[in-house]
């Protein structure tokens, strides 16, 4: 089904121009009419992370909410997990995050929650389009039934315990120095002071927001500044948050990266050895290297996969019983904690293993060695795929291919961009194939 505002992580935009306070304001009227539900009040949580637009989209979303009699609780600047976590625990009817997420500040999102935690499906984001578009003037509370907003001060400490529960009784960090990179996002508070309270020597960087500076070289998707960091003062391990802390990348004390494959394939071995593994594989996306997918195989473990974005490996998790599932960006869900991906949590559980294992980080977490994967961005519109000069680059690509990798070519949900993967056993042959389609895709682009 078509969508107007909503991609494939909430609605997302520049600030302003797209996402404006009237936006806002209809979305938390729609929202609002479609989670009230049944008698008394209704309430809904808003959190958000450091960007300057923040403000003007809370307080456009509390006037929306209020508007049709839904009371609001004001987070603040919490990470997208512990939103979806209070939203459960304070039996919310609905959840709300500000936040674009690993964009710049110049642009901000929406994503919503429903009462169970989890993302909406597309049947609901859909019936809020058609209600933002609609006339809902008569759906409008009642002047004596307005709602009310008021902000919480101990959620803080709520999500610090629950990240910390996660973990066994006795398990601590101390022993280990942790650079811990936040983004300047959402969780620039609540990270390093659940790392230093399970014991680790914390030293923190991007933890210093002031509205315009959140994944500006710093976070999961710059993590120089954290690799530089860990060398300077012989860490053990970094950890790399984005802006709203539901991905995370970590750092070898060598300064090597490790993504969100390497992680699942932590977690998934460590459960697996200690029988926690709901199902004898896990959930992942297009996106995830092939040899991992070997990697698992190798396991006797199973390799779903999914289309991008961190909902469809929920919803096939959701499904089909898996417990473990994620995405190479380093989104991982761990559904036995957690109804979305939560970087502070995923981090924990690996370093758990690390504590287990008494090993270094490099040993622990490269499980696998990847095949080599090129990917490149091409500012195009989704049109340019239906073009025939491209679906012929893209079919020649993949025919010389052939069964030694895979070719993905697919629009980003969440930027003006087609996003081009290559990977295979020839990393030449790849960058070839890539390059020429690519080319492609500029080509027809700039013809338009």
């Amino acid at each position: 089904m078509t969508r107007t505002y909503f991609g494939t992580d909430g609605i997302r935009g520049l600030a302003n121009e797209k996402i404006t306070p009237e936006l806002a304001l209809k979305v938390g009227q729609a929202a609002g009419l479609i989670f009230h539900r049944g008698e008394g009040r209704h309430r809904v949580v808003i959190g958000k992370d450091t960007r300057l637009s923040g403000y003007m989209i809370e307080y456009a979303l509390v006037a929306g909410f209020a508007s049709v009699g839904m009371d609001t609780l004001l987070l603040g600047p919490m990470p997208t997990p512990a939103v979806a976590m209070l939203t459960r625990s304070m039996r919310a009817d609905v959840g709300v995050m500000i936040s674009a997420s690993h964009n710049s500040f110049e642009d901000n999102g929406i994503k919503l929650f429903g009462p169970d935690g989890y993302k909406l499906s597309d049947e609901i984001e859909h019936e809020i389009e058609r209600l933002i578009d609609g006339d809902i003037t008569r759906k409008l509370a009642a002047p004596r039934e307005l709602g009310r907003a008021r902000r919480i001060d101990d959620v803080r400490a709520r999500y610090i315990e629950f990240a910390k529960r996660t973990l066994p009784r006795n398990m601590s960090f101390e022993g280990l120095r942790v650079v811990v990179d936040c983004a300047n996002g959402a969780a620039y508070k609540v990270a390093p002071e659940a790392l230093w309270e399970l014991g680790a020597e914390v030293i923190s960087i991007g933890v210093e927001p002031d509205g315009f500076n959140i994944n500006r070289r710093v976070g999961s998707t710059s993590p120089q500044a954290l690799r530089d960091k860990v060398r300077e003062l012989r860490a053990d391990v970094g950890i790399a948050l984005d802006g709203d802390a539901d991905r995370v990348i970590m750092v070898d004390e060598l300064g090597r990266l490790i993504d969100g494959d390497q992680l699942m394939a932590v977690v998934a071995e460590s459960w697996r050895d200690q029988g926690l593994l709901s199902k004898p594989g896990l959930v992942a996306t297009i996106m995830s290297n092939l040899g991992f997918e070997r990697h698992l195989a190798s396991l006797g473990l199973t390799l779903e996969r999914t289309a991008v974005g961190d909902r469809y490996v929920i919803e096939r998790m959701r499904e089909a019983g898996y417990n473990v599932g994620g995405e190479q960006s380093g989104h991982v869900i761990l559904s036995d904690f957690s109804t979305t991906g939560d970087g502070l949590v995923t981090a924990m559980q690996a370093l758990a293993v690390v504590k287990r294992q008494n090993r270094p980080v490099s040993e622990v977490c490269h499980r696998f060695e990847p095949l080599p994967q090129v990917l490149q961005n091409v500012r195009a519109q989704r049109a340019e795929l239906e073009r025939a000069s491209v679906a012929s680059a893209i079919d020649d690509a993949r025919a010389r291919l052939g069964g030694s990798g895979r070719l993905i070519v697919r629009p980003s949900g969440t930027e003006p961009v087609i996003r081009v993967m290559g990977e295979g056993d020839d990393r030449e042959l790849v960058e070839s194939l890539v390059a020429q389609v690519c080319g492609a895709l500029k080509e027809s682009a700039q013809a338009a």
